[in-house]
């Protein structure tokens, strides 16, 4: 009778302990396959680099595809699925764009997979004057035409110039959950995205979710050196 209890306890012990570690995002259960400790992946997602103007505006190289170039990944470009529609700009969106809280703004929402796990969303938000009448507000599944939504811009004299990102992670949605088929215990990395041209002009406002465990974020830049810059300026 005490070894039958033992035994139960022990198997309650495991039971915890893999549920632990599911909770943690170490391991992941699944029918039929048991519980299996997770896979890194090692998809890069590049800084500066992946914004290269010779990248999309001489070739086709859209910043997603540059990921997977930089990590020796193979890609296909409709695996960037895409809705648009015109909504009205929320609190956020209007303070990323600089317009009023409710004006009409078009949303390019795209969901990225790489094969058919997904790695992240990314929705880009745009002045309708910016945009209207070109293949950004075409729903087509892949890049937004050859060179994807910065040549768009770029033919239509919106050359991109500087932009800024704010990253934060936090505890996904549980729509986040299911669109991005997230592990228990899988945090999410926030991306803001505000992109302009060089008289400030902002053309592009990003809010992207992406899967923490699915990117390594690399950023490579020039050490900035302001009191040699000041002097170069005299």
């Amino acid at each position: 009778m005490g070894r039958r209890s033992g035994g139960l306890g022990s198997k309650a012990t495991v039971h915890q302990a893999y549920k632990a570690l599911e909770a943690e995002g170490l391991v992941t259960s699944t029918r039929g396959h048991g519980t299996v400790v997770r896979q890194r992946a090692a998809l890069k997602r590049l800084g500066i680099a992946r914004y290269d103007k010779v990248k999309w505006r001489d070739g086709d190289e859209v910043a997603f595809i540059a990921d997977r170039v930089a990590s020796g990944r193979a890609y296909d470009r409709n695996e960037q699925t895409q809705t648009v529609s015109r909504v009205e700009a929320s609190d956020l969106v209007a303070e990323g764009l600089g317009v009023p809280v409710g004006s009409p703004v078009y949303a390019r929402a795209r969901l990225v997979k790489e094969g058919a796990q997904p790695t992240h969303t990314l929705t880009s938000y745009y002045r309708p004057e910016h945009v209207e009448g070109t293949h950004i507000v075409d729903p087509t599944p892949g890049p937004a035409g050859r060179g994807g939504g910065y040549k768009v811009l770029y033919d239509a004299g919106y050359e991109i110039d500087h932009m800024r990102e704010a990253l934060f992670a936090r505890v996904p949605t549980a729509d986040e959950v299911k669109l991005l088929q997230l592990p228990p215990g899988e945090p999410v990395v926030e991306l803001h995205r505000t992109t302009y041209t060089a008289d400030g002009t902002v053309v592009e406002f990003a809010v992207g979710v992406h899967a923490a465990s699915r990117f390594a974020w690399e950023c490579d830049f020039k050490v900035p050196d302001s009191e040699q810059d000041g002097k170069d300026q005299e």
